[in-house]
């Protein structure tokens, strides 16, 4: 199985168990848990985020099991931050804004949303890593999640902005899968907004989306016939996908579009896909003299919602037909808004009858959700801005703690974790290593200071990878580094650096030129400074390179001898170098 095949199976999969019974679907999840252990035991850092994504989706849309995502995506967020990898890391945030709808926390999904975005915003450049394409699809893929949960809330103006960007990502490398998806994700946003819009009065606006939804559902038959969606050959998108039926019958209502939307209404989907369907085939039967079956269709259907709450605004709809169905005769709801006078109040004071008075009461209030709307995208706004501002300042502050060649932490980051260290009880016995280039002069003066650069930067990536994940290694100055392993004795300590000079003495010549490592290491005493601690580690490692250099020396002495004598010298490349001996 290559990295392709096991990247394209668990896209087909995601595919398939969003239109799959939960048996199936269970099945589906078991699945792409093997993949992703595949993926963990080969070791490539952007196909385990892509394998964690893929085992997130599949848990977030199988009903009762979607809290199981939540330890997948620490996973997926923490494992993006360890390897850079900023675009999958937004939408892990994105998948959790979804996670966070689903669990009835609005505001704290469009605060992830916020953060998905404003590291989007600063990702504009392609991974040299990746290639264009792979970057374009993971950036669309990115907003698409964000899409998902902005049209969830029914933040439409935003979702509409999100989407675009979406598609501008791919446009020139989609495939069939990717334009298909784009251009129902794009009906299934058209179809809440008008639905949204007609909620409002605005039924020329609505009239107008329905009908986009509509021309985008005909111009998605050439590409649906060649995407991974589960399909059956030969029979038109709109007789297989819903929302795209319900596009047709909601721009132009009528007998015609029963039979397709009653087959589709009775199939497996999405819950809010299901709302569309219902609504429009209600619509349709209502226009055909058959009310009272629209009406029970209707009633079904909010029985079948009362536990879904992925998405909301939806669910209101739903609720606004049963009410236009039912108060048919004896409620105007479009009169009820009518009535509205921009105040809220009744336009006719001898209009008391209680149909008119809950008309009016409706109306008021989706004037008020609608404004709520508005600060909903002035909130969304504020916190992106602060999202990006606060990744800047944190850049800034970390390029001030490290060293621009080697990328490790520099002197002032070293100062600040040595004066915590010393002053933690936990952290003690701190052992702190000097550590020094033997033959780094050389490299310089017969080569040139950019292969002195290169030199470093592999060293200091040698050392740092020969240590614990908890121990520190800063560039001190020049061609010296410093290492502090907090909880380690003196005899640990040799150990963990005997690896590292073994390491570097055993780099091909070309990496690193011949240099080795001169390592000076001493323990911390009590209440001493960082400035005596570092000049007696610097001390013991001069020791080190009067014996030849390419070993360690570490301090025996008493407190109170400045001076203080040596442990026996240990030399990696010796042939009876042993490390059992001095653990």
């Amino acid at each position: 199985m290559s990295d392709a095949w096991l990247l394209g199976r668990a896209r087909e999969l995601n595919a398939i168990v969003q239109r799959s019974d939960r048996t199936e679907q269970l099945k589906i999840i078991g699945t792409v848990d093997e993949l992703l252990e595949e993926t963990q035991r080969r070791g490539e850092p952007i196909l385990i985020a892509q394998l964690l994504r893929a085992a997130s989706l599949a848990r977030l849309v199988t009903r009762g099991i979607a809290l199981e995502a939540e330890p997948l995506l620490d996973e997926l967020l923490a494992h993006t931050r360890r390897h850079g990898l900023a675009l999958l890391r937004a939408d892990a945030h994105a998948i959790r804004g979804r996670l966070l709808v689903l669990s009835v926390q609005e505001d704290a999904a469009l605060t992830e949303i916020a953060r998905a975005l404003a590291i989007l915003d600063d990702s504009p450049t392609p991974d040299v890593q990746l290639g264009r394409r792979a970057w374009d699809r993971l950036l669309s893929s990115a907003l698409i999640d964000c899409w998902i949960v902005l049209n969830q809330l029914g933040v439409y103006e935003a979702a509409e902005e999100v989407i675009a960007r979406a598609h501008q990502a791919v446009r020139d490398s989609a495939g069939p899968h990717e334009i298909t998806l784009q251009l129902i994700n794009r009906v299934k946003m058209l179809l809440g907004w008008g639905l949204r819009l007609e909620r409002v009065g605005r039924d020329e606006e609505a009239g107008e989306k329905f009908r986009t939804a509509a021309s985008m559902a005909i111009a998605v038959e050439a590409p649906f016939a060649e995407s991974l969606f589960p399909r059956q050959s030969g029979v038109p998108a709109v007789d297989q996908v819903g929302v795209l039926a319900a596009s047709l019958a909601l721009a132009a209502p009528s007998s015609a579009h029963i039979d397709r939307l009653s087959k589709l209404n009775a199939e497996q989907g999405w819950p809010h896909e299901h709302v569309i369907v219902t609504i429009a085939l209600a619509r349709c039967l209502d226009g055909d003299g058959r009310r009272d079956e629209a009406m029970r269709l209707l009633i079904d259907a909010q029985h079948l919602q009362a536990e879904d709450n992925s998405q909301p605004s939806m669910r209101l709809n739903l609720f606004r037909e049963i009410a236009r169905l039912g108060s048919a005769g004896a409620i105007d709801t479009t009169a009820g808004t009518a009535a509205l006078d921009g105040t809220g109040e009744i336009d006719s004071p001898t209009d008391n009858r209680p149909a008119a008075l809950l008309a009016a009461y409706s109306a008021a209030l989706e004037a008020e959700l609608w404004s709520l709307r508005e600060s909903q995208i002035a909130t969304l706004n504020t916190r992106r801005e602060h999202e990006r501002l606060s990744a800047e300042h944190g850049a800034i502050t970390q390029q001030a703690l490290q060293d621009p060649l080697t990328g490790l932490p520099n002197r002032r980051a070293l100062d600040d974790r040595l004066r915590t260290l010393a002053g933690s009880v936990n952290a003690q016995p701190l052992a702190v290593a000097l550590v020094d280039l033997d033959g780094f002069k050389d490299v310089n003066d017969r080569h040139s200071h950019a292969e002195g650069d290169d030199v470093l930067r592999v060293v200091a990536s040698t050392l740092r990878d020969a240590l614990r994940g908890d121990d520190l290694v800063a560039r001190y100055g020049g061609d010296e580094f410093i290492a502090l392993l907090p909880g380690a004795p003196v005899s640990a300590a040799k150990q963990a650096l005997g690896r590292a000079v073994t390491a570097v003495a055993s780099l091909p010549h070309h990496l690193s030129h011949g240099v080795t490592l001169s390592v000076g290491l001493v323990s911390l005493r009590p209440q001493e400074r960082a400035e005596q601690v570092l000049s007696r580690a610097d001390a013991a490692m001069y020791q080190a390179k009067r014996r030849g250099g390419n070993q360690i020396a570490s301090a025996t002495a008493a407190v109170g001898d400045p001076m203080g004598g040596w442990s026996e010298d240990i030399t990696p490349t010796d042939p009876t170098w042993d490390l059992e001996e001095h653990t």
